[in-house]
C-alpha cells in the first residue's frame, strides 16, 4: 500500500517515476496522453504475486460435502465476489491440482430470531470443485 501511495505521490508531483522495491528498480514507461493515464501504467508495470488467498476461505464441512469426497468433488467457501476462473487459478495454485470443473453456488441469507431481536443471517458463496481422479486435497487432517 505504501508503495502505491509513494507511487501516486510522485505522479502528482510529476517526477519521473522510478521506485525501489525489494531491492529491483521498476522503470514505469511514460503514459500515452489520452489512451493509458500515469496511474494504470505504474499497475501494469508492477507484477503483483497471485493473491489466491483471498479468494478462498474455509472448506465447507458438512456431511454431504464428506460423501462427495469420494468422487473427487470437494466444496469451498469462497469470496462473494470470485468467479469460476479465479477459483480454479487459486485452487491449482494452492494445492497444486488439476481442477477439471468448478460449480458455484449462492446461498441466501436467512431471517434469524432470537426473543424480539429480528436479524438476518448472513449469506455466503460456496463452489464444488471436481479435480483429476487419483489427486486429492487434504481438507481435514487425518
Amino acid at each position: 500500500f505504501a508503495f502505491y501511495t509513494m507511487a501516486i505521490l510522485d505522479i502528482l508531483k510529476k517526477k519521473k517515476i522510478s521506485e525501489v522495491k525489494e531491492g529491483k528498480k521498476i522503470k514505469v514507461p511514460k503514459a500515452k496522453k489520452q489512451s493509458v493515464s500515469r496511474v494504470q501504467a505504474v499497475k501494469k508495470s508492477i507484477k503483483h504475486k497471485d493473491q489466491s488467498w483471498g479468494v478462498l476461505k474455509p472448506p465447507h464441512i458438512t456431511e454431504k460435502a464428506t460423501e462427495l469426497t469420494a468422487k473427487n468433488q470437494y466444496v469451498f467457501k469462497v469470496d462473494s465476489h470470485a468467479n469460476k476462473i479465479e477459483i480454479k487459478k487459486a485452487l491449482e495454485a494452492l494445492y497444486s491440482v488439476n481442477v477439471l470443473s468448478v460449480r458455484i453456488i449462492n446461498v441466501s441469507r436467512k431471517r434469524k430470531k432470537l426473543g424480539k431481536t429480528k436479524g438476518w443471517k448472513k449469506g455466503y458463496k460456496k463452489a464444488i470443485i471436481k479435480i483429476k481422479k487419483g489427486q486429492s486435497i487434504e481438507v481435514l487432517p487425518r
